[in-house]
């Protein structure tokens, strides 16, 4: 299993951060250009299943959070590239103005492909750091 941690400070709070993070309506795509594809499969108050991703890299995951913890788990059940049971936590702590969001990802790598990818995972928490910077109005 391989693991990246990264943090970010939002302006927003973490009520907004928390929104940004688990909308799977039409604003999805606005707020995170990287997803080309998203499939709705079951959504209920705090949970949501979802397939998204691009066509190189998808995912079907789920998504539980808790508003008064300030936590979002993304739990991957499927994936093109990595085995189930990896994913991400998002932990939102109130911080001045706004939000520190540390976010923590794991990979089960499947096949070559995802072990080599895997490897690397700690370089490319730097460009997943970046991506979340706009969605989240971090610096």
């Amino acid at each position: 299993m391989a693991v990246a941690r990264f943090h970010l400070i939002s302006s927003l709070s973490p009520s907004e951060a928390l929104a940004v993070l688990t909308d799977f309506g039409p604003a999805r795509a606005r707020n995170w250009p990287t997803i080309e594809h998203l499939e709705v499969h079951a959504i209920g108050d705090n949970w949501a299943e979802v397939t998204e991703g691009t066509a190189s890299a998808w995912e079907r995951a789920r998504y539980e959070w808790d508003a008064a913890q300030g936590r979002v788990t993304i739990t991957t059940h499927e994936s093109k590239v990595f085995g189930p049971g990896g994913g991400w936590i998002f932990q939102l702590t109130p911080e001045g103005d706004g939000t520190r969001i540390d976010i923590e990802l794991t990979r089960t790598p499947r096949t070559l492909k995802g072990k080599m990818i895997a490897a690397l995972l700690p370089v490319i928490a730097t460009s997943l750091r970046k991506s979340y910077r706009e969605p989240l109005k971090a610096r």
